[in-house]
């Protein structure tokens, strides 16, 4: 998980980039995007408490209070901060307080005078406080980096499994059951994964959530998925031709994305262009005549949202920066063939990157 030394550093930096400073002399978020960044504090989607709120108060001076339901599970204690406060809801013993939501806010108000939570939209604060975050976020900490680590070797084993295992007859579904338990034994813990477990016919589905349509032989099933934990997450991609060797049709798509692959990672470096990087990967398709058929993005950020900045995009206007967490996801689909996308995931350095994922990309 995020260490207690990168919570403190990142609450310091989000201070000094306050510009104009807050009104007050604390800041209290409840985004948990923003309070697993700046405090490790993550509610465990599979537990009682799911969806239910903590909030963050954090002082001029340092100081970092989390309140937070007194039931939320084990992973609050996990948490980065200086003071617990637990809202009484419910005890199991006596009737329940009503909406924790309200139960939360109704006893926290530092300034007595209107409470504020400033990252909520509509506060007059939260445009400020929301952009200096984005902005932090694009330079990943070493304690991130590591956690993202470990989101990618369960990743990597969904994938080893699926490569194994698919076969014609199995529908959609049985794979994703396959892949979803490779990666929670690779987690050592239950983990949230989704993404794309789709037969691609061609242009006409390039991915989605699996279904119960039985896989064919010759088919071309796109495995792109993420697994969450903690709030961060992977994204990288392969896909398989099912129960046959490919066609050279096939063969041809996936040389084309190799080739595009390879072109965007030796774009990839702090203070190159995003567009660069686009202009890159068309470069690889175009050496066989198909960049026209590529329809996407060819990357994005990653870290606690998917996607997030910068965008490797056609007509970008942002600039990489040593610490972006990146993909690269060449992908084409042609009718009568099939679709085909694949991924990896980089760390970009000011020299290049570090590939930070290792998954074996091949048709078979």
């Amino acid at each position: 998980m995020l260490t207690a030394e990168g919570c403190r550093a990142r609450r310091q930096r989000l201070w000094e980039s306050l510009n104009p400073p807050p009104d007050a002399d604390y800041l209290l978020l409840s985004d948990p995007i923003h309070l697993m960044y700046l405090a490790n504090f993550w509610v465990d989607p599979i537990s009682l408490g799911a969806g239910f709120p903590g909030y963050l108060l954090v002082r001029n001076d340092g100081h970092a209070k989390l309140l937070h339901d007194n039931r939320l599970p084990a992973s609050v204690a996990d948490a980065h901060v200086d003071e617990h406060r637990k809202i009484m809801w419910y005890d199991g013993q006596s009737p329940g307080r009503g909406p924790r939501q309200l139960a939360c806010l109704a006893d926290v108000n530092p300034m007595r005078g209107g409470l504020h939570i400033h990252d909520r939209p509509g506060d007059p604060y939260a445009a400020t406080v929301i952009q200096a975050l984005a902005r932090l976020r694009r330079r990943k900490d070493p304690d991130e980096v590591e956690l993202l680590r470990r989101c990618m070797r369960a990743t990597e084993a969904g994938h080893a499994w699926a490569r194994a295992n698919i076969a014609p007859g199995m529908t959609e579904l049985e794979v994703y059951g396959g892949v979803h338990a490779a990666c929670v034994k690779a987690a050592g813990r239950p983990v949230v994964v989704y993404g794309d477990f789709a037969v691609s016919p061609g242009p006409e589905r390039r991915g989605g959530a699996p279904t119960d349509r039985v896989l064919q032989a010759g088919d071309m099933f796109i495995l792109d998925y993420s697994v969450v934990i903690a709030c961060y997450r992977s994204d990288f991609t392969n896909t398989l031709v099912v129960g046959r060797e490919p066609t050279p049709d096939q063969q041809r798509l996936y040389d084309a994305c190799m080739a595009a692959m390879a072109s965007g990672e030796a774009a990839l470096r702090a203070d190159a262009a995003c567009q660069t990087v686009y202009d890159a990967v068309c470069a690889g398709f175009a050496r066989y005549g198909l960049a026209e058929q590529f329809p996407h993005h060819a990357g994005h950020g990653l870290g606690l949202t998917h996607p997030e900045a910068p965008f490797i995009v056609r007509h970008s206007d942002e600039t990489l920066l040593a610490g972006d967490v990146v993909t690269l996801e060449p992908g084409l689909y042609i009718a009568g063939i099939g679709g085909i996308r694949i991924e990896h995931n980089y760390l970009v350095t000011p020299s290049g990157y570090e590939r930070l994922s290792n998954h074996i990309i091949a048709l078979k």
